[in-house]
């Protein structure tokens, strides 16, 4: 049952929702970034190593397992913070009044989590990480569970709906470019604030990015009146039945088999992408910054016309057509170094490239998931909007997970200059993975109404 009154949300209003993805993808981009790269790093990094570097079994990693484990209790977390806010009879509305008290929490987990307690290798790093991560990835997850299950409030129809998505998605492609930045402003102020440990420098970086994401946080809480343009009429759907019936979705499962795919090529991307710059490709650190203010440009160049194509021939040929782009693009990455093309060519032409299909793929998911969610209320009368975003978060975060762990795990066959095939190894998986959600997507049947 959706608010009768339809009060399209101003433009303005639209911005402010985008802060809020823009600050959410600060945060958990800098673990993205970050984490890897701190905790396993390479020979050139001039950081310490903080945790032991061993392998399980010949295939796992202590990074791997630890970023497994926080992952998993994340996504178990997920459907509780989705019953809540679906089932919540807050008079200022289910949705805001949860994100406002997840933002502080997620600030501080977020940096203690690059602040061991010990600059040496030791367990106590590990434990550490542990609990931190955890204690993160539930904080985030109670921000983003709930601002996500706004959207299909505040747009009413197919349009409106992919362009809040595409404001959405342009605040979590800037929230990628400021966490791109930490490398720089760690130079910076190890340069001009006589911070002479890599580490320490690398913290208070983390520290600021974390502030400025809690501040974009807070905007649409303190900007958008859910009571005015949200639905008001909490669903009384006990939780085992609403995931049921989640479940039960063809078209949904479909989705999530997809996203699920996709979503792990896209973690192998971002976290190694300072191993291809750095070790493939043997160019500095502070190039990243670059790197992603030309996704930014490229991607943004291409949102007006996913927009145009997804109202012309509709989103799943789109999505179709960006996946399978995205595969290829993955196939670069193995040969990375190998061409006679200069270095810097080769990785500024595989992030353009890759621009192009990521357009596409950060716009419409959220808004095809909320046309899934506006039939699904049609067809029971049920809000479970928030129940749908914490089904495909519990996957996403899955997924996450495994395209961290692959990752790392992938580092154990070379993982620096000279003996870098682990590194190259993961172009070869992402490929796959890509494929497998293109073939997934085909099955998807795609309402006929665009609009």
């Amino acid at each position: 049952m959706t608010n009768s009154t339809n009060i399209n949300l101003p433009l303005s209003k639209q911005f402010a929702y985008a802060f809020g993805m823009m600050g959410w993808g600060i945060m958990i981009n800098l673990i993205s970034v970050i984490l890897v790269y701190l905790y396993v790093p390479p020979d050139t990094s001039a950081l310490p190593i903080l945790i032991t570097q061993a392998t399980i079994f010949g295939v796992f990693n202590v990074i791997a397992i630890i970023t497994a484990s926080g992952r998993l209790v994340d996504a178990i977390y997920d459907p509780f913070i989705a019953q809540l806010s679906d089932s919540s009879k807050n008079p200022k509305g289910r949705r805001i009044p949860i994100m406002k008290w997840a933002i502080i929490p997620s600030l501080i987990f977020c940096f203690l989590i690059f602040y061991p307690l010990s600059d040496t290798q030791s367990t106590t790093n590990i434990v550490w990480l542990v609990v931190m991560l955890i204690l993160f990835y539930i904080s985030s997850t109670s921000y983003i569970i709930p601002y996500n299950a706004l959207l299909p409030e505040l747009a009413h129809d197919s349009a409106s709906k992919v362009r809040l998505s595409t404001w959405q998605s342009a605040g979590y492609v800037f929230g990628i470019g400021v966490a791109s930045n930490a490398f720089n402003l760690t130079d910076v102020i190890q340069k001009h604030c006589a911070v002479e440990s890599r580490l320490d420098a690398l913290q208070i970086t983390v520290l600021i990015l974390a502030s400025l994401g809690a501040i974009c946080m807070l905007i649409p809480v303190l900007s958008i009146d859910e009571r005015k343009y949200g639905t008001k009429h909490p669903h009384a759907v006990p939780m085992k039945q609403a995931l049921r019936e989640t479940l039960t979705n063809r078209n949904f499962l479909l989705f999530v088999v997809a996203d699920f795919s996709y979503f792990i090529g896209v973690t192998i991307i971002t976290s190694g992408l300072m191993y291809f710059v750095t070790v493939l490709l043997q160019l500095p650190e502070s190039i990243g910054n670059k790197l992603m203010v030309t996704m930014v440009l490229v991607s943004f160049l291409f949102y007006p016309i996913t927009n145009f194509l997804a109202r012309k021939i509709g989103k799943k040929k789109i999505v179709l057509f960006s996946l399978a782009f995205l595969s290829v693009i993955f196939l670069g990455i193995y040969f990375l170094g190998k061409s006679s093309l200069p270095e810097e060519v080769q990785i500024y032409g595989l992030i353009a490239c890759a621009a192009i299909p990521l357009a596409s793929l950060n716009i419409l998911p959220n808004a095809i998931l909320a046309e899934i969610i506006d039939e699904d209320v049609e067809k029971t009368g049920e809000n479970k909007e928030a129940v749908y975003f914490a089904v495909r978060y519990f996957f996403v975060k899955i997924a996450q997970t495994f395209g961290i762990a692959i990752f790392s795990m992938m580092l154990i066959y070379g993982k620096d200059v000279g003996d870098d095939y682990g590194i190259r190894l993961n172009g070869l998986v992402g490929f796959g993975l890509c494929a497998v959600a293109a073939v997934v997507f085909t099955r998807f049947r795609e309402k006929k109404d665009r609009g």
